[in-house]
């Protein structure tokens, strides 16, 4: 392609809303425009790394068994009524009404659609396993879309479902899946863990997510520095000390101080002359049906909300308001602690049952009880792991310890379960002609995010450095004059015979300053680039530079295509 016919509008200036690298720099390179908040056009050079990132989950996924269908944006309903997730997925959901009133919404996902399809046309068992993938856009409707591409409300989105007779089958699927995904962001270039995740809104008994490292990232991970175990912050675990009581220190008597209006753990702990660690707050939650319960955590730890809604059974928890605190405790908020307290269940994390002699909240205004001891001194409803990991906790696979990553999800592959055929009523007849449900799984990889995450891994102060299998073009060929004859026939030279060795190569054959062209070439971020100039044709040479890694080689002329051939097998 030649850059004269390219629509590649590059910007000097990052607009004011662009946030994070990707954003800013798929603008300024003329890779995507904004439509409408979370909403965007993809240039043709955004667009060639899409299809690019595209080409590579296709072949994959096509090598793991899956079969390629499209299904519609638009669907009815019925279907999520049926499935009993047209109220429950909230106000992400676009819902819009047709001229006959009739109700439906533009797709998030489509298990509903997916399931409602294999239910009319799979009867047998003989007919499993199936996995089924589209490669499509999709539309959430975020109340914040920020980032760009990262977070959009319309995105570009790859989702397979596969459909199995037993658990067997599925953890097989699941395990294809899984090493498909290894395989598809390994080859577009990117480092990344695969993590244990929770499910969320789409459901299911056990998923991974795989997310792409980088400081801009939004997620934070936890991975083992000895075995393989990764897991999102939501998931991850820690292996408890599991102290014996005849390891703790002596108990010593229970008594109640004076803490004038010292409420925060920093402030209680420093007014008492001791650490965070010593301390344990008492949280109180109210869950989504109305329930309330108490969570006891060190001092120095963090609730995980996630981990603390499955334990509860709940849907949603949140800190209860400070009114129901006073209400349950008798005390204001601040002041709340597990000795005496009635009326709640008391649930603790699992490093409580480690500590001795600690302080904790009076249930009453202005006092904290020290030497607090477990059991002696209150019941506890059930111990469990209810906390954010934090650097350096011990693994739960191992002897290692545990490291903090921030990380971009890209992908994510779920075990569905019969969540969505028992719903749907989607059966088929197994070897012994009984009606069952499908086992099914679920595997998402986000297209744009995958392209952005790119990015956000891959760039410096001067523009993207794209991982060569989804660079937009693989080398630019740079006359520096095109004024100068000998310049551009050398280019054209080079250019043509690139192409006729099936290297994905772009021409600059703009009337522009030799700055121009070098400043847009780093911005767009090709990964090799050719530059043909006066000077260097004089001494018989041209210049290649690699983008990553800033190396630039003189070669001869004559050589320059093979040296370009080599470089590329060798990246």
């Amino acid at each position: 392609m030649r850059y004269s016919q390219l629509l590649i509008p590059t910007l000097k200036e990052t607009p004011a809303d662009a946030e994070v690298i990707s954003h800013k720099l798929m603008l300024r390179a003329g890779m995507i425009r904004k439509v409408a908040a979370g909403i965007y056009t993809y240039l043709p050079m955004g667009l060639r790394v899409i299809r690019k990132v595209e080409n590579i989950i296709r072949e994959e996924m096509n090598r793991a068994g899956a079969q390629e269908v499209l299904m519609p944006a638009v669907q009815p309903a019925e279907l999520w009524q049926e499935s009993k997730r047209w109220d429950f997925y909230g106000k992400e959901l676009m819902r819009i009404k047709d001229r006959h009133d009739r109700e439906f919404c533009i797709g998030p996902t489509h298990e509903e659609v997916i399931t409602d399809l294999v239910k009319r046309e799979v009867k047998s068992y003989r007919q499993l396993p199936l996995n089924l993938y589209q490669i499509q856009t999709k539309f959430r409707d975020e109340i914040r879309p920020r980032f760009g591409l990262m977070r959009g409300r319309e995105f570009i989105m790859k989702d397979a479902y596969s459909f199995h007779k037993d658990e067997a089958s599925v953890d097989e699927g699941y395990r294809a899946m899984y090493e498909a995904y290894k395989r598809i962001f390994s080859r577009c270039g990117l480092d990344f863990r695969a993590v244990e995740a929770d499910t969320g809104t789409i459901g299911g008994s056990f998923s991974h997510e795989f997310m792409v490292l980088a400081e801009t990232g939004e997620d934070f991970i936890a991975s083992c520095d000895t075995c393989d175990y990764a897991a999102n912050m939501e998931k991850a675990e820690s292996r408890s000390k599991r102290v014996l009581p005849g390891e703790k220190e002596p108990e010593k008597p229970m008594e109640k101080v004076s803490t004038p209006g010292k409420k925060a753990v920093d402030e209680v702990a420093a007014f008492l002359k001791t650490t965070p660690e010593k301390l344990v707050k008492t949280l109180i939650y109210k869950t989504d049906d109305g329930r309330f319960v108490a969570v006891l955590l060190r001092g120095d730890h963090e609730v995980n909300d996630v981990k603390l809604k499955h334990l509860v059974d709940a849907k949603e928890v949140e800190l209860a308001a400070h009114a129901d605190v006073e209400r349950l405790t008798n005390a204001p908020s601040g002041f709340a602690g597990p000795v005496g307290l009635a009326g709640i269940p008391i649930y603790a994390d699992q490093t409580v049952d480690e500590m001795a002699n600690f302080i904790v909240g009076a249930n009453e205004g202005d006092a904290h009880y020290v030497n607090v001891n477990y059991p002696r001194d209150f019941k506890v409803e059930r111990f469990a792991d209810l906390r954010k990991v934090v650097v350096g906790d011990s693994c739960p696979r191992c002897h290692g310890s545990l490291r903090i990553f921030k990380g971009i999800e890209v992908g994510h592959v779920f075990k569905l379960g019969t969540k969505y055929s028992e719903a749907m009523k989607a059966v088929f007849l197994d070897e012994e002609g009984k009606e069952k449900p499908f086992i099914m799984g679920c595997y998402g990889i986000g297209v744009g995010r995958t392209a952005a995450a790119a990015i956000e891994q891959n760039h410096d102060e001067f523009g993207i450095k794209w991982p060569l299998p989804i660079a937009p073009f693989t080398v630019a060929v740079i006359p520096l004059n095109v004024n100068d004859a000998a310049s551009m026939e050398t280019g054209e030279a080079i250019y043509r015979e690139l192409l006729s060795q099936g290297i994905d190569t772009m021409i600059d054959d703009r009337d522009e300053r030799a700055g121009v062209k070098l400043k847009d070439a780093d911005l767009v971020g090709i990964p090799l680039r050719v530059v043909i100039g006066e000077r260097g044709l004089k001494e018989g040479v041209v210049e290649i530079k690699d983008r990553r890694t800033g190396v630039v080689d003189k070669v001869p002329v004559a050589e320059a295509v093979t040296k370009v051939c080599d470089a590329l097998k060798n990246a």
